[in-house]
């Protein structure tokens, strides 16, 4: 399939027609069985093709991702429709009266909306197990989640159904199926991209990101939703990144693979270990609890039942913490951030495992932390986590392995530093060692969603 860029000069270019290109889009998507769409935006997607088409044949420049067909994690606002949030609960809600922000900054750009995607209830989780939607299988290997929670996402640009997609990202929720699913997943600096009209989960690390198999569409897209250009990406100009591994930790509960890539890429650079990250993880757990269970607490008292299972308590847990252990927990990451950001003040790039296995498998959703078995639906973010929690910028970038099963690194820059990022992993993509890669004999399969023609 064509990249976002490849796609969008040739609709400018008028030698590829938006409208042809959704009606093929559309098709794929209807017959997807990776359970990572929920509804196929039919009449939406046409007209906005027509659209883009005419201008085209005017003359005029659509934008800079002219005609290119995207889908959105299901907690977007999408003009028309409920927002479910994942969750049955919203399935016949107030349809929103407007899209959110993100999109209507990707359609000035000319891009295409055609699908709502699957994500974890209220985006509490890393797996993509959905008890109104179903569970979203990896497309490298459909016996094996996608990740989360924004699975659906993941999956279908992985797939190859679309050349791009929007996620959201509270503790991981890009970074992890991202590194599952063998795609470039970005959550920027924290508050960096606009969250208006999303639906929130834990505003204190709230994110929204792409989903891309290539990282200089995935600069492109981030650059339209920033609303300004990737400014050449190195402070000094002088090409040479600062760069260190992040050591402690995240040498731990991690595959060899993922450090022997970390310490090929930068063989002298220096460990540096992240002070207390353990409190921080746990820190970042009890925010996250709080913020959840105060936003659900009046859904939960009058209608419970009517939650995930799985969801349904951690929510109910988070509503019964005491105020005080929650502010606790912001006065320690006000502290804990101001320190790391002094730490990593004389780097440019930070090297880490994304996720600390690969994808586990759909029928024991289960993985090794520390030498026992624990619920990869908590802990694949056991990577990612801290980091949200500095609110410092994270790229997942995927080692390039195809035929094997995909896993990922993570770039980590400083804040408002993302330009950093983007030319580090163009560097590592030229030089063969991070890129998409599906794997031998993996194809696009099909699933039966909702339709909202």
């Amino acid at each position: 399939m064509r990249g976002v860029l490849e796609t969008a000069a040739a609709v400018r270019a008028g030698t590829l027609s938006a409208r042809a290109l959704v009606e093929d889009t559309l098709i794929a998507l209807v017959a997807d069985t990776h359970v990572a769409v929920t509804r196929v935006l039919h009449d939406r997607a046409r007209a906005e093709a027509d659209a883009i088409d005419a201008m085209v044949a005017a003359g005029r420049d659509p934008g800079p991702l002219a005609g290119v067909p995207y889908g959105v994690k299901d907690l977007f606002d999408v003009c028309g429709l409920p927002t479910t949030a994942g969750s049955g609960l919203y399935a016949d809600a107030a349809p929103a009266g407007a899209d959110a922000e993100a999109l209507a900054r990707l359609t000035a750009a000319g891009a295409i909306c055609v699908a709502t995607l699957n994500m974890d209830e209220f985006a509490y989780g890393f797996a993509t197990i959905n008890a109104a939607y179903g569970t979203t299988r990896n497309p490298s290997d459909p016996s094996r989640l996608a990740g989360g929670s924004s699975g659906g996402s993941a999956a279908i640009v992985a797939a190859g159904l679309l050349a791009f997609s929007l996620g959201s990202d509270t503790n991981g929720s890009i970074r992890v199926p991202a590194s599952l699913c063998g795609l470039y997943g970005l959550k920027p600096t924290h508050g960096d991209l606009p969250l208006g009209g999303v639906f929130p989960f834990a505003e204190s690390f709230d994110d929204i990101g792409p989903f891309t198999r290539s990282v200089e569409d995935m600069a492109l897209v981030w650059q339209v939703l920033a609303g300004r250009r990737v400014d050449g990406g190195r402070a000094d100009g002088s090409g040479d990144f600062r760069v260190a591994r992040l050591g402690g930790r995240f040498r731990e509960n991690a595959e060899p693979v993922q450090l022997a890539a970390i310490d090929a890429i930068a063989p002298d650079a220096p460990l540096v270990e992240l002070p207390e990250i353990a409190r921080a993880r746990s820190a970042a757990f009890l925010i996250t609890a709080c913020e959840g269970g105060a936003l659900h607490r009046e859904a939960l008292a009058g209608q419970a039942m009517a939650f995930d299972p799985q969801v349904r308590d951690r929510l109910i847990a988070g509503a019964l913490l005491p105020e005080a252990l929650y502010q606790e927990a912001q006065a320690f990451r006000a502290d804990y951030c101001a320190r790391i950001r002094a730490l990593v003040a004389d780097y440019d790039v930070l090297l880490a495992p994304a996720t600390p296995t690969f994808a586990p498998a759909i029928a024991d959703p289960r993985i090794l932390i520390d030498g026992a078995l624990s619920p990869a639906r908590a802990d694949l973010g056991i990577h990612t986590q801290p980091i949200t929690f500095t609110g410092l910028p994270s790229l997942a970038v995927p080692l390039y392995r195809p035929g094997e099963l995909p896993i990922g690194l993570q770039l980590i820059g400083r804040a408002g530093r993302e330009a950093d990022l983007f030319a580090f992993a163009a560097k590592l993509e030229a030089d063969g060692i991070t890129g998409y890669g599906m794997p031998q004999g993996a194809a696009s399969g099909h699933c039966m969603p909702q339709d909202a023609a």
